[in-house]
């Protein structure tokens, strides 16, 4: 097939840092085309240099699309030649209807009067097409995430696109959304579409992808045509061979450090529900303690409301620390009381994006850099250096601004503001979302690290081998209880689903065929 795109040399450079460094790409017509690369190595920047968020002029290097050199000033004209780009972050108005957002700044009006007739009727021709029965009316910020995904689809098919432009497309869906959408992309390749995915999920990327360009530190490191190894993928990412995808560790277990009995907390908008039901379990000093479970299962709501009673109505339980009963009943007693929280959304819940490395750190424990209570600049500073070297925070200066940070250096000031807290218990919530596998292998040899200096760690994650290969023990959880703990070293994806099965339908593990445990453990 013949090129619809090719971008040659190109070259973008920041005050101080080279993203993009004579980087070439061809997109054949009608293939999906993967771009890989780990944390920062260019490729959401090429994808803005491709729309037109860093406009002809602000790079070097040549673009032709349909064998024409292009231009682009802005997304606009990226627009009008059919490049339609969907970013990691959404842009929807949760307020506004589905028919409003897919429209948003391209409206159906006549003689300056919007057509809310024909608004709909295009929008549920185009809700089809995505697999959406919602009404045009819905307001988005009614539907969950894999949906709102789908009306961003929705919206750049209304801009008749012929090269779709997706990063990061499922990193905030859970399995099932992210089959579908994956599907859904299979499908518009065979009705003639071009796509280009940036991923981190090699998975994903197999099953999907017709060709793959790695970049590595702004630089093309090779291109894939067919079927390539997650081994070499992995190589070309990070360069170097990661046969090991989790670091060894030998773990030193000590006595129990913290004891959770009965630990109850209804959900405030739905009367009976329980977030979480009478939870009893027990975290030991060292110990990385693992919680499984599907989507909703209540492993979130477990954290946080341990951790100042942030979510849901708190009904009863108790929590003691080394034999002591403690209060946690807000943020501030739960940080006196030794715990940290990494939340899942670094973004919105972990950071400042507008400020600093700086000053991002030592949020968690303002009166460690202050004196009299007056905040101690000298001091602000060494603790953003120090733990900018002992995390190998990847920046040009500690005065980087957050959102100009990768995902996975993003991750690791999220994690240096909790330990400057000097946490005894560690909660970590999905700690690897987003971020690509060099990172993430970053993030386990942090975590066995703490778990070696003794520290008590509990961490909840969506990604199955991901518990089974950095965990001491799982606890798996269904409709807000515990319903399984095991030590990691007798789990499997199968016995965990088993678990979670006959939990959620009172079955008996004789009642429950091979057949249906695996169809179960695909999902996971």
């Amino acid at each position: 097939m013949d090129p619809i795109l090719e971008m040659r040399g190109i070259t973008k450079e920041f005050p101080g840092v080279k993203a993009l460094d004579n980087v070439n790409m061809v997109v054949r017509r009608g293939e999906i085309r993967a771009l890989c690369g780990e944390n920062g190595a260019g490729k959401s920047t090429l994808m803005k240099v491709l729309s037109g968020v860093y406009p002809h002029g602000s790079y070097d290097g040549e673009i032709l699309y349909n064998g024409k050199p292009m231009a682009f000033r802005g997304i606009p004209d990226s627009e009008a030649q059919g490049i339609v780009i969907i970013h990691q972050e959404l842009a929807l108005v949760p307020q506004m209807s589905i028919a409003e957002n897919i429209f948003l700044g391209n409206e159906i009006a006549s003689r300056g009067v919007i057509d809310r007739h024909e608004t709909n009727r295009r929008t549920a021709e185009l809700l089809a097409k995505v697999g959406l029965r919602e009404s045009p009316e819905t307001k988005v910020g009614e539907l969950g995430m894999g949906k709102q995904q789908l009306v961003e689809i929705a919206k750049a098919l209304s801009k008749k696109v012929d090269l779709l432009i997706l990063d990061e497309p499922t990193s905030s869906l859970n399995e099932n959304d992210s089959a579908a959408l994956l599907r859904l992309l299979a499908g518009f390749r065979e009705q003639g579409m071009t796509a280009i995915m940036i991923s981190h999920k090699l998975n994903e990327i197999s099953q999907v992808c017709d060709s793959i360009t790695v970049l590595r530190d702004g630089s093309t490191v090779s291109h894939h045509t067919g079927m390539v190894p997650e081994s070499q993928i992995i190589k070309d990412m990070v360069g170097r061979s990661m046969n090991d995808r989790y670091p060894p560790r030998e773990p030193k277990i000590g006595e129990v450090v913290m004891q959770v009995r009965d630990w109850t907390v209804a959900d405030p908008l739905r009367e009976g529900r329980m977030l979480v039901d009478n939870a009893n379990f027990d975290l030991k000093r060292g110990e990385v303690l693992g919680i499984a479970g599907l989507m909703g299962a209540g492993r979130t709501e477990l954290a946080m409301s341990l951790f100042g009673r942030s979510v849901g109505d708190f009904r009863k339980g108790s929590v003691s620390i080394h034999g002591k009963q403690v209060d946690l009943a807000t943020v501030p007693k739960a940080i006196k009381a030794g715990l940290a929280y990494v939340t899942e959304d670094r973004k919105s819940l972990g950071l400042v994006l507008e400020d600093t490395i700086r000053r991002n750190i030592p949020l968690a424990n303002l009166a460690g850099i202050a004196k009299r209570g007056i905040i101690d600049r000298h001091r602000e500073g060494q603790v953003a250096r120090d733990f900018r070297k002992q995390i190998n925070i990847r920046s040009s200066s500690i005065d980087q601004v957050m959102a100009n940070l990768s995902g996975g250096n993003q991750q690791k000031v999220v994690l240096s503001k909790w330990l400057f807290s000097e946490p005894e218990i560690l909660i970590l919530d999905e700690p690897t979302r987003g971020i690509d596998v060099g990172a993430k292998y970053e993030i386990y040899t942090i975590i066995r690290d703490l778990a070696a200096a003794g520290k008590s760690i509990i961490v909840i994650s969506s990604e199955m081998p991901e518990l089974l290969g950095i965990t001491d023990r799982v606890l798996v959880m269904n409709e807000g209880r515990l319903v399984g703990d095991m030590p990691t070293a007798e789990a499997t994806q199968e016995r965990i689903m088993s678990i979670i099965i006959k939990s959620g339908h009172n079955l008996t593990e004789e009642d429950i065929t091979p057949e249906e445990i695996e169809a179960e453990a695909a999902h996971v």
